[in-house]
């Protein structure tokens, strides 16, 4: 029971207002570009202004794996391999059912796994075009878009000034808009930015690109955009706990604990 009659009267009767908490999350993921470059992904490779990326080397990506009807995987192996049900997108407590699984792994695991036996089967598991779910949202732009495919896009530099048109302003309306804080419309064909029509815009800061390592279970630039240099709070330094599947019940990582975040 309400101490407060009169607070207790607005609850019974529904005459209050909710507003939604000002929640920040912190994400760490790798900064893959920087202001001035030019991205693109191609057959899952990172190409940064023509030229391809030296990659991670724990990038995942989800695969299909499926086992010969002779050949088993043992739990011990896996779990020595790095592989364990935190890598299983099937949602089952088994990697393998009946002799199938659908898993997030690096490329030395995917080796691991073929030296099984050589009728393993182990193949990248097809990502879909999804305009809708990708940075910029433009079902014209990003038509041919999927995780793997991406691009190409520019990153925004402070002090360099862009056309602006109809076309290209999918990229560039959260940037005008929110994180510098413009008001702006459009009239018919024109671009209105704080009342004046508009056909280019100055980026008043720096802007980045970052992608996780898991590159089939990420959420990062390609489904927020472009991060603004204020939207940056730190860097890691070392991995202080790692838990097996985000849950202590399933062990620990000892080998990840305290290791340099440079080098993970």
């Amino acid at each position: 029971m309400m101490s407060d009659p009169e607070l207790q009267s607005k609850v019974e009767s529904k005459d209050f207002v909710v507003r939604p908490i000002d929640k920040k999350d912190h994400y760490i993921k790798r900064c893959v570009a920087g202001p001035g470059d030019s991205l693109q992904i191609i057959n899952r490779q990172v190409y940064l202004n023509g030229k391809a990326v030296q990659n991670p080397e724990h990038l995942q990506f989800l695969y299909q794996v499926r086992l010969p009807a002779n050949v088993t995987a043992n739990s011990k192996k896996l779990d020595e391999w790095g592989i364990d049900i935190g890598d299983n997108a099937m949602g089952t407590r088994d990697l393998f059912v009946n002799g199938d699984g659908i898993l997030f792994l690096d490329e030395k695991q995917a080796e691991k796994l073929k030296s099984l036996d050589p009728n393993v089967q182990v193949e990248f598991y097809p990502q879909q075009t999804e305009p809708a779910k990708l940075f910029p949202f433009d079902t014209i732009i990003g038509k041919n878009w999927s995780v793997d495919n991406y691009g190409p896009i520019w990153i925004p530099k402070a002090g360099v000034t862009t056309p602006l048109n109809l076309s290209n302003l999918p990229f560039y309306r959260r940037i005008i808009e929110v994180y510098e804080g413009n008001k702006l419309d459009i009239q018919g064909g024109d671009i209105l930015i704080n009342g004046q029509k508009s056909s280019s815009y100055t980026f008043q800061q720096d802007y980045y690109w970052a992608m996780g390592d898991n590159r089939h279970n990420s959420e990062d630039s390609r489904a927020w955009g472009y991060v603004p240099h204020d939207h940056i709070v730190g860097k890691p330094l070392f991995i202080w706990f790692s838990t097996k599947e985000g849950n202590i019940s399933n062990g620990i990582n000892w080998d990840r604990i305290f290791k340099s975040a440079s080098k993970d």
